[in-house]
């Protein structure tokens, strides 16, 4: 299950509910996928994400359809990462930011089960298997 952050909570409600002013503008140009290690406060975007050994978040452009009656999205496309020249450690969670590097995160997902990505390997999120809720 996903689940969004402080951050893009803050940034919806101040969209919507700006009491009478010009809603304040969030539109990152870009999103994009990060995996972490551990996640230490979700709600807070706090994480511990990957480095090193090629590793590079992967952006998420034209990687999804169009959003569901139900009010989720899956991706239609692979998001693959560069294959790993060094241990990555053990992926627990993906994370969607609003940044190629720094910048925030938004929505914080477990995966399904945790996968260890050593030299050699390369972590795909394949087609159809990434679902984002808001509910």
């Amino acid at each position: 299950m996903s689940a969004a952050t402080n951050r893009l909570e803050l940034e919806l409600l101040d969209h919507f509910f700006s009491n009478g002013n010009t809603p304040a503008a969030y539109t990152p140009d870009t999103l994009f996928l990060a995996l972490a290690t551990a996640v230490s406060d979700a709600e807070a975007g706090s994480f511990t994400e990957v480095t090193g050994g090629s590793y590079a978040r992967q952006a998420l452009a034209g990687k999804f359809g169009t959003v569901a009656s139900g009010g989720s999205i899956t991706n239609d496309a692979n998001i693959q990462f560069p294959t790993a020249t060094g241990d990555y450690g053990t992926v627990t969670h993906i994370v969607i930011m609003d940044a190629l590097t720094g910048g925030n995160a938004l929505i914080v997902q477990a995966l399904a089960s945790s996968k260890t990505v050593e030299t050699g390997d390369t972590f795909v999120v394949n087609s159809g298997n990434l679902t984002v809720s808001l509910a």
